[in-house]
């Protein structure tokens, strides 16, 4: 049984997946498709350091196949999306039953086993059951959607507002089409045309090349009176400072680190602005209402770029992802069941 164990960076080894005990609360699940992702690519390349050695592997479905006697809502048979972030269990508010306010969420491939393998055990509560209407794609796309719906949360943004999203991959496609489900106005920006023309495809009118004219390009979108959220997309290798230069004054900048790189953010021009800075790391907590909005057309998933292989070296796949993260907008799924 296939158990993809990354030892050290850019060492990953298929070892056997020994057997596993189910407790009274716990389901076993065939995991059936694995997205394989720009944060799987950092983690596989040392940037993101694991706890090793760790499996890899942070979004993925699955077929229940046992539950425990203690398991309620699941059935042998049910086709679940397995979450990709949980609460700590060890922090404060953990300690004190309130996991939804977890001050230490961690995160699969990072923080505890992923899900690159044959099967998965874990708490009940750690899946959730998807429903007919969504297909395997979709669901693949659950946690995206959560982290999107998360930035959207705290933005508290009214119908009509403008969003500069400085980055032109798979995660910033996903927050625009978000966006634009709530009514609000996305401006993608990024240093690659064939990135922008994919954002057109989708339906984002206003779409700016960073260049020199990237200043007019704001002031005719927002009819000269600035944006009033911007997000920055680590992966995007930009000057963050792009996405701060496009913000009205006491507006909010957000730092997207779904798969976070190194970057340096000159903070005098925040606080000529009276920037509000704030990090997003994850979409814990959004997972039934990304399901929702997945069930609503939030998102189409044909404009993205997909490939589903039944033979693979995950390895290479990631190796391949490291040389374009900025512009990686391509759904890479390793399907484990026939």
């Amino acid at each position: 049984m296939d158990n993809w164990i990354l030892m050290g960076p850019k060492t990953l080894n298929n070892q056997p997946q020994g057997e596993q005990t189910l407790s009274a609360e716990q389901v076993k699940i065939k995991v059936t498709h694995v997205l394989l992702s720009n944060f799987d690519a950092l983690c596989y390349s040392g940037e993101l350091p694991a706890a090793y050695p760790k499996t890899i592997g942070r979004f993925a479905v699955g077929i229940v196949t046992e539950c425990g006697e203690k398991v309620y809502g699941l059935e042998k048979g049910a086709r679940v999306f397995i979450k990709g972030a949980r609460p700590c269990g060890t922090c404060l508010h953990c300690r004190k039953g309130d996991t939804d306010n977890c001050e230490r969420v961690q995160i699969a491939g990072l923080d505890f086993d992923g899900f690159l393998r044959d099967f998965v055990t874990c708490d009940y509560r750690r899946v959730t059951a998807l429903p007919d209407q969504i297909d395997d794609m979709h669901a693949l796309c659950i946690e995206h959607v959560a982290f999107a719906e998360n930035i959207y949360d705290r933005l508290s943004l009214p119908a009509g507002g403008k969003v500069a999203i400085v980055g032109g991959n798979a995660m910033a496609l996903v927050i625009a089409q978000v966006a634009m489900y709530h009514k609000l106005i996305p401006i993608v920006i990024d240093d690659s045309a064939a990135a922008l023309e994919k954002f057109r495809r989708a339906g984002v009118y206003f779409t700016l090349t960073a260049d020199e004219d990237l200043e007019a390009g704001i002031a005719r979108a927002t009819s000269g009176t600035g944006c009033d959220a911007a997000v920055y997309i680590a992966c995007s290798k930009l000057d963050p400072g792009i996405a701060a230069g496009t913000l009205a004054r006491d507006k909010t900048l957000v730092l997207e680190g779904l798969a976070p790189v190194r970057f340096k953010l000159d903070s005098i021009p925040l606080f000529r602005r009276n920037t509000q800075v704030i990090s997003v790391t994850d979409g814990f907590g959004y997972t039934e209402s990304a399901v929702n909005m997945i069930l609503h057309g939030a998102i189409d998933t044909e404009a993205f770029g997909r490939e589903v292989l039944t033979e693979y070296d995950p390895a290479a796949i990631l190796g391949a992802k490291l040389t374009d993260l900025a512009h990686d907008s391509k759904m890479t799924v390793i399907k484990l069941i026939f």
